[in-house]
C-alpha cells in the first residue's frame, strides 16, 4: 500500500517555491554549524531537516506498532465496538475540515 511517504529523503526537484523564516541569531548560528558540519549549504541543510521532520511527524500520524496482547485487544475493540451514542451520531453528520 503507498502512503506517499518515505523515510528517505526525497530527491531534489527544482526550485519553485519560496519558503521565508525568521530566526533568531542563536539559533541561525547553531543551524549553520550544522550545515557546515555536515557539507551542506543552510539551504540544503534546513530543508532535508525539516523535510525529514514533516515525514516523520505524518507517519506518527499513520502508523503505530502494537505488542501481541495490545494487538489482539485492538483487534477484538475493531470487531466488537460500543454501540453508537448521541455524541458520535453528531460528529458523523459533521462535514470533516478537510472538506470545507
Amino acid at each position: 500500500m503507498a502512503t506517499g511517504l518515505s523515510r528517505k529523503t526525497p530527491r531534489p526537484e527544482p526550485r519553485s517555491a519560496t519558503i521565508n523564516l525568521r530566526a533568531g541569531r542563536q539559533q541561525r548560528d547553531l543551524i549553520e554549524r550544522a550545515a557546515e558540519a555536515s557539507g551542506k549549504t543552510m539551504t540544503a541543510f534546513v530543508l532535508d531537516s525539516a523535510t525529514a521532520h514533516a515525514v516523520e511527524v505524518l507517519l506518527d500520524q499513520r502508523l503505530f506498532v502494537l505488542d501481541d496482547e495490545r494487538h489482539a485487544a485492538f483487534l477484538a475493540a475493531l470487531d466488537h465496538p460500543p454501540p453508537p451514542n448521541a455524541k458520535l451520531k453528531a460528529l458523523m453528520r459533521r462535514t470533516p475540515r478537510w472538506e470545507r
